[in-house]
């Protein structure tokens, strides 16, 4: 990995991901809504990165705005896809479920679709997409969040069989299925198995690192996927 964009770079597991990255030397693109915070953390890296503010519901201009950041980088060979919504839904608000929409399922297909189309014209690459454990079983507290985290899961799976058809491109897809982590979407104090955004980065650089095609993050999340699966 040498050169990487982390779109939703400004907090939480995507920020984490960015600071580690960086001090091992690999090149960034950082794009998120918080311009303030993106110029925060190009700043604070160690290792050199480009910023682009975006705003992933919008996501035909998003994705303008994100071939201007690959035409400033030159070749990428990684993109990690963390923006991300959520609401706890205690009343039926569609501002709110639209809003879930547009970010997690129009804009992670919009970049989605912008980055293979990248790696298939330079011969190969890695996108990583950063679903949930919620992804697996409705959840009546956070409908469209798990509907929509689900909707990315199958993407990501219809896409790694897409992308065979490419047989001059070596493309990864690696699917992320983060449990709790201590980010601002996940709300509580006594959260699950929570762990911290950094210790969730460094599990997610090692599985690309090592090609894998799915990981729960943190590792032990696997059980609890494994009863949800089981449950009636």
């Amino acid at each position: 990995m040498k050169k990487a964009v982390v779109i939703g770079a400004s907090s939480g597991i995507g920020k984490a991901l960015a600071e580690k990255l960086s001090a091992e030397g690999v090149v960034l693109g950082l794009a998120a809504r918080r311009e303030e915070l993106l110029v925060k953390l190009r700043d604070d890296l160690p290792g050199l990165s480009y910023i682009k503010k975006i705003d992933a519901a919008d996501s035909e201009r998003a994705n303008m705005l994100l071939k201007d950041l690959i035409r400033e980088m030159g070749r990428v060979d990684t993109v990690f896809i963390c923006s991300g919504v959520g609401y706890l839904e205690t009343e039926m608000d569609w501002r709110k479920e639209k809003e879930t929409i547009d970010v997690n399922i129009a804009g992670f297909v919009s970049c989605s679709n912008l980055f293979v189309d990248h790696f298939i014209q330079n011969g190969g690459g890695c996108l990583v997409g950063i679903s949930s454990v919620a992804a697996l079983r409705g959840n009546g507290a956070a409908v469209t969040y798990g509907a929509s985290k689900a909707f990315v899961s199958n993407y990501l799976k219809g896409l790694r069989q897409k992308v065979k058809m490419f047989e001059n491109a070596d493309i990864v897809i690696t699917e992320i299925q983060p449990g709790f982590v201590h980010t601002a979407l996940a709300k509580g104090d006594q959260l699950f198995w929570a762990a911290s955004p950094e210790k969730a980065a460094a599990q997610i650089v090692r599985a690309v690192r090592k090609k894998k095609t799915h990981a729960y993050i943190t590792k032990r999340w696997r059980i609890i996927a494994w009863i949800l699966k089981c449950l009636p």
